[in-house]
């Protein structure tokens, strides 16, 4: 009996492969770009809101392919969503983050705090690229002061994940993690007022440019019982501030008390635990407190894991993590622009489409 052939079986497949992606082209109604610093992702959405495909590259801001004064965006961009474009140039392409900032492809000023959806919407500036599709960028919010604070893609993750909630009157705590992680409160629909707290790039730089660094090493895997460890050092024993305990990675490590792999997730615990007291310190003020509130946790599931087991330290038990914020976020700013179209034009546009081909 002859066996089937492989090079058939594979061009079937091959042809299979080609039908779907057709499929999903005709089904598409929006490019969403989530566009930071060091990387680039890339959102294909049916007219229901649901991905259709992802794409994820190392093409932030300041990673182009090539510089900017060269065409970097273009390059990058084309990358990204070149092909999608290709069976379908009528699609709206929407950006959030630091691709709107004045290092970005084009500067989309901030809008002032508070912020709703509406506010944002108002603010989208728009760039023309090298294959003619207009790029529509989100901009940032600002939160005006004596000490100002900004966020840029922040604000696309919160109304995300806030994405088919009613509006919360008493308001509505969100947690951030990251490099510089934010904490806001949405109150009402609007972005009220947020704080910033450089946790993440702090950690790297004591981590590899100070002496603290010295006698670490990377553990085979996180160190869940020291990382508590400092934040528990952080919460009962970090009136004098940061400055003064964190040395204690150090002479912990020198005097037996701490080995050399457990200084990094010790570190780690002790500089979250040092934004959480001083976000606690924010609510007393307001005669509040982190014990038993309720929050939201946007970001890495790692990452969030990490701030939900030190929130528990401080009495707050109620942190849920929101999954897909970001593509929400896109999606609900999208919409609420008017940028995607009626099923009669979308059919149209197909037809068109596949006449030129």
């Amino acid at each position: 009996m002859s066996q089937p052939s492989t090079s058939g079986a594979s061009a079937s497949q091959a042809r299979a492969a080609l039908a779907t992606d057709a499929i999903a082209m005709n089904d598409a109604a929006l490019i969403a770009l989530d566009w930071g610093t060091t990387s680039l992702r890339a959102y294909l959405f049916d007219a229901a809101g649901n991905v259709l495909d992802a794409r994820a590259s190392s093409a932030g801001i300041m990673n182009l392919p090539r510089p900017a004064a060269e065409g970097g965006f273009d390059a990058a961009f084309d990358a990204a969503c070149g092909t999608w474009l290709d069976a379908r140039p009528d699609l709206p392409v929407v950006a959030a983050g630091m691709v709107g900032s004045a290092q970005g492809w084009v500067e989309a000023p901030y809008v002032d705090a508070p912020a709703d959806a509406d506010s944002l919407v108002a603010g989208i500036v728009r760039v023309k690229t090298a294959r003619g599709n207009t790029l529509h960028i989100v901009p940032g919010v600002l939160q005006r002061g004596d000490l100002p604070n900004v966020m840029r893609g922040e604000e696309t993750q919160i109304f995300g994940a806030l994405a088919g909630k009613a509006a919360d009157a008493a308001g509505e705590l969100i947690g951030l993690p990251g490099t510089h992680a934010k904490w806001a409160v949405v109150r009402n629909g609007r972005i009220e007022r947020f704080h910033t707290f450089m946790t993440g790039e702090v950690f790297g730089a004591l981590r590899d440019h100070t002496i603290l660094g010295r006698t670490m090493t990377a553990p085979a895997a996180p160190d869940t019982e020291a990382f508590l460890r400092g934040v528990s050092v952080a919460r009962d024993s970090g009136t004098a501030g940061v400055l003064a305990t964190i040395f204690s990675t150090r002479t912990l490590g020198l005097t037996g008390q701490l080995a050399a792999n457990e200084q990094p997730d010790y570190l780690s615990g002790l500089l979250i635990g040092h934004e959480l007291a001083g976000l606690e310190a924010v609510f007393v003020q307001q005669q509040s407190s982190l014990a038993g509130k309720s929050l939201l946790l946007i970001g890495n599931d790692a990452l969030c894991e990490r701030y939900r087991l030190a929130l528990a330290q401080f009495g707050c038990t109620q942190a849920a993590l929101v999954q897909h914020a970001t593509e929400h976020g896109l999606w609900r700013i999208a919409t609420q622009a008017g940028f995607i179209a009626s099923a009669e034009t979308k059919v149209s546009a197909s037809a068109t489409s596949r006449t030129a081909s």
